[in-house]
């Protein structure tokens, strides 16, 4: 019944950015906090990064400090995903997800996971 969906992923070259989008369908997201998760294939699914409700409160993957910025607009309802500095490594499927700042880093959601939105970094 909790709905996001994801948007904005792509082919880009290493060093390049991508701006990605989840937004809420059906709901207010003002009330949860999200998260940004990513898998490759044969791999598991890992958080890359989390925002509390209000936006006040922000967390990170070590791999992806420094070159990831997570935001929210809730006026618009949605949450955004800065991408700079992207690396080979980088290429997986994203996610965005309700979660909390305790349980992020453990890929743990609630609700159900969505279409995710592909990222590539080649040359």
């Amino acid at each position: 019944q909790l709905h996001l969906v994801e948007s904005g992923g792509g082919l880009v070259q290493p060093g390049g950015s991508l701006r990605l989008s989840c937004a809420a369908s059906g709901f207010t997201l003002d009330y949860y906090a999200v998260g940004w998760f990513r898998q490759a294939p044969g791999k598991d699914r890992e958080g890359v990064s989390c925002i509390s409700s209000s936006g006040d409160s922000t967390a990170y993957a070590d791999s992806v400090k420094g070159r990831f910025t997570i935001s929210r607009d809730n006026a618009k309802n949605t949450v955004y995903l800065q991408m700079n500095s992207l690396k080979p490594e980088d290429t997986a499927t994203y996610y965005c997800a309700i979660t909390t700042l305790r349980n992020w880093s453990y890929a743990k959601i609630s609700g159900s996971w969505g279409q995710g939105t592909q990222v590539t970094v080649s040359s």
